[in-house]
């Protein structure tokens, strides 16, 4: 797929760990309301290493991060009820320290006995942390000997956590970042075909260069989204009052003419659902054509379009889906997202390879309950976008080096 599966990483399984601390780098950014965590997928996903080393009879200390204090202390981003829902899903005892590093993270690390788990405060209450400051990160490895990183979803970011780390203790990845980087490099280095993507969410320019990296791989691309609006806008369709990034156009064109030349058939929206103004209880009207009336908003596909994805997604053998078709956050705008979830679901049933990566698509999943109905859900979309652009995640590279 890339060049990342020459890089030399050694496994959790690879590691002697018995009595040894083990500091552990975990995705545990997971949606919250209040204190309430709405989806513990990431929470969920990390079982099977802490299972494993806990069993090893290691001493485990679990590092992670939780939205975006900024380097402040922010109570409302208190990874304190993630450790409650661990407890619940380990069915057992986990201790929670009021500090990542320091006094407060020593004494709770040193009470530590093997096959005891904690789990230190939010990472970006220090500003150091996404500074990569290298006085942090070794303070960070002080409560560890051995560093196991098993976040996928932070991979592509150079922190102390992810890469500062890694240069004060011996390193290796655990089974989540394991069967993340071989589903990938399995499925997408050497796809059942036809092979589609479907890249969705708001933005042309978040996904552009991956957009570009897909036309090498894929058979059909399916854009959707509010992004799905700058391409119609670069063949000079009306697309009224929605979302345009004007300075994307030209890189629009340049992606349509690649696909072109290459023989991928890009896939469009055919219609949309249209409002006059962006809220819950707007009127809804379904447009006839590509076009947008000039007073409208696009925010979501249309019926026609549901039918015309849908029949896609069902001839695909392997499919990757990246970003929602509309406002999925609001149910009336649902519907195309939706119908994406369930027709892959459909396709996974009947033999298709079905992967999907992003906050936003896991999201649609959780909602429609159809997570499980997939081949794969990938812990980090940023992550997986990156892998599929061919980068290398700062992460990995640190581990390696």
């Amino acid at each position: 797929m890339t060049d990342k599966p020459a890089l030399k990483l050694k496994r959790i399984q690879d590691m002697t760990v018995k009595g040894k601390r083990v500091l552990v780098r975990v995705d545990y950014n997971v949606p919250m309301k209040g204190s309430k965590i709405e989806d513990n997928a990431r929470i969920r996903e990390t079982l099977k290493t802490l299972e494993y080393l806990i069993a090893e009879g290691a001493k485990i200390v679990l590092i992670a991060h939780l939205g975006r204090p900024k380097g402040k202390v922010e109570p409302k981003y208190s990874l304190k009820p993630v450790a409650a829902e661990l407890a619940k899903l380990l069915k057992k005892p986990v201790a929670f320290a009021d500090d990542c590093v320091g006094p407060v993270a020593e004494k709770a690390v040193a009470a530590l006995k093997p096959g005891d788990v904690l789990l230190l405060e939010n990472l970006r209450f220090h500003a150091e942390e996404e500074a990569n400051d290298p006085a942090f990160a070794k303070a960070l490895a002080k409560n560890g000997e051995i560093f196991i990183q098993d976040a996928f979803g932070a991979l592509h970011r150079a922190h102390a956590s992810t890469a500062g780390v890694t240069k004060y203790l011996p390193g290796a990845i655990g089974f989540l970042v394991q069967r993340e980087l071989e589903f990938l490099d399995r499925v997408i280095g050497n796809p059942q075909r036809p092979f589609l993507a479907i890249i969705g969410g708001a933005k042309v320019s978040d996904k552009l260069a991956v957009l570009d990296k897909l036309l090498e791989r894929v058979d059909a691309l399916l854009i959707g989204g509010a992004m799905a609006y700058t391409f119609l806008a670069a063949q000079g369709i009306n697309i009224g009052k929605s979302l345009l990034e004007k300075d994307q156009i030209d890189a629009a064109k340049a992606i349509i003419e690649k696909a072109y030349n290459k023989k991928v058939e890009i896939l469009l929206p055919a219609d949309h659902l249209v409002v006059r103004e962006i809220k819950a209880d707007a009127a809804v009207v379904s447009t006839q054509a590509m076009s947008i009336p000039s007073d409208m908003i696009g925010v979501d596909i249309g019926p026609h379009s549901i039918e015309f994805f849908t029949d896609h997604i069902a001839k695909a053998k392997t499919i990757f889906w990246n970003g929602p078709m509309g406002i999925f956050e609001m149910p009336a705008f649902a519907e195309g997202s939706t119908a994406v979830a369930k027709a892959m679901a459909e396709a996974t049933e009947k033999g298709a390879i079905t992967i999907v990566g992003g906050g936003d698509s896991l999201s649609v999943l959780a909602k429609t309950g159809l997570a499980s109905k997939m081949s794969h859900c990938s812990t980090g979309g940023g992550a997986s976008l990156e892998l599929l652009e061919g980068k290398a995640l700062p992460g990995l590279v640190a581990l390696a080096s």
